[in-house]
């Protein structure tokens, strides 16, 4: 049961908090997706520092931990840590504030300098399943890649996932000012980071992408990225470019990738995606031509399916094309179409 008051807080330090109850993901499939009871980030709050130690230092504190940008899971989602506990003290590490829910004050502390023992994470891999363990912690809490993991946690246990890896990614790929080249420091409880030397202030960005599903007819364009698993395909994407329109923005990545054009574009959902710092921009768009002319260095195959085979697909039963990823927003673009839910 999710600690809906500070008095169900009280329970021993090795229970983990449960952010919220239910079923998980958004109720349409699409993880990362705003939800109803959507925890509350108390951005009053980030300047307030005597308030926050206090919040930190209280009984209704808990630590969302992370790992080089994976989060603690455990059995039923996100395992949060207690002040105290033997595991938090330690992996020492900066920590951002990232608001309120359910009677908890959320911490995220960036753990990467931990070093677990066993498997470690292999860097050329596409994706990559090891799991790290703590000592002092039980062998069914582990550090976990979000994306593996994101189709089994609640909506608001995927919102402040995705919050907190993507403001720990940030800090670390943003240390230096733009400006000056001197090492800014964090403020407002990690949500921007100041320059001691010339004073410019920097803040988390979020980079525009573009992802579309391209019909033609009966037919969906799908593509395979230069270094994806053979199997593999899903809707065109592209990251938006400056003075661009999400409507141009689409036309041009079709037409760069794959050489189709494109003809009317409606913007149908959008879900963040930290990783490391994207909003994906989910589109429909009409072709107006079929002929395909890869961009290799863009992709390595682009095709076009049946309605009726992307059925097959999405069931798992194609022999050349993997069925979508759960959560991930092409595969809830082609589900809405395969169910006549995006005309």
């Amino acid at each position: 049961m999710p600690p809906d008051s500070l008095a169900e807080t009280q329970q021993p330090i090795s229970q983990p908090a449960r952010l919220s109850q239910g079923r998980a993901l958004d109720p349409r499939g699409l993880a990362f997706a705003e939800a109803p009871g959507a925890h509350e980030r108390a951005a009053h709050l980030r300047g307030d520092a005597e308030r926050l130690a206090e919040l930190r230092a209280g009984e209704a504190a808990r630590v969302i931990a992370l790992w080089r940008g994976r989060p603690l899971f455990g059995p039923e989602g996100l395992h949060l840590l207690r002040a105290g506990e033997a595991a938090l003290e330690a992996m020492p590490g900066p920590e951002i504030f990232l608001g309120c829910h359910g009677g908890l004050a959320l911490f995220s502390r960036d753990v990467s300098a931990f070093e677990p023992d066993g498997e470690q994470p292999d860097g050329a891999a596409f994706f990559d399943a090891s799991e790290q363990r703590h000592p002092d912690l039980p062998d069914d809490i582990v550090f976990a890649e979000l994306r593996g993991r994101m189709g089994f946690l609640s909506p608001v246990e995927a919102e402040i996932a995705a919050t907190a890896r993507g403001l720990v990614e940030w800090h670390r790929t943003h240390r230096f000012c733009s400006t000056c080249g001197a090492e800014s420091e964090p403020e407002q409880a990690g949500w921007h980071r100041r320059c001691p030397v010339c004073e410019r202030h920097h803040f988390p960005r979020t980079d525009p992408v573009v992802i579309m599903l391209i019909t033609h007819g009966n037919q969906l364009l799908l593509g395979r990225g230069p270094h994806w698993p053979e199997t593999m395909y899903s809707c065109l994407a592209g990251f938006m470019e400056p003075g661009e329109t999400v409507e141009a923005a689409v036309r041009r990545e079709v037409f760069e990738e794959s050489g189709v054009e494109v003809g009317e574009v409606s913007l149908v959902a959008s879900q963040p995606w930290p990783f490391p710092a994207s909003l994906m921009l989910g589109c429909r768009g009409v072709a107006t031509t079929t002929e395909i002319t890869i961009d290799p260095v863009e992709i390595a195959d682009a095709r076009w399916i049946s309605r009726e085979r992307l059925l097959q697909v999405v069931a798992g039963r194609d022999p050349e094309i993997s069925a979508p990823r759960q959560g991930a927003i092409a595969g809830w673009l082609m589900r809405e179409w395969l169910a006549d839910r995006l005309e």
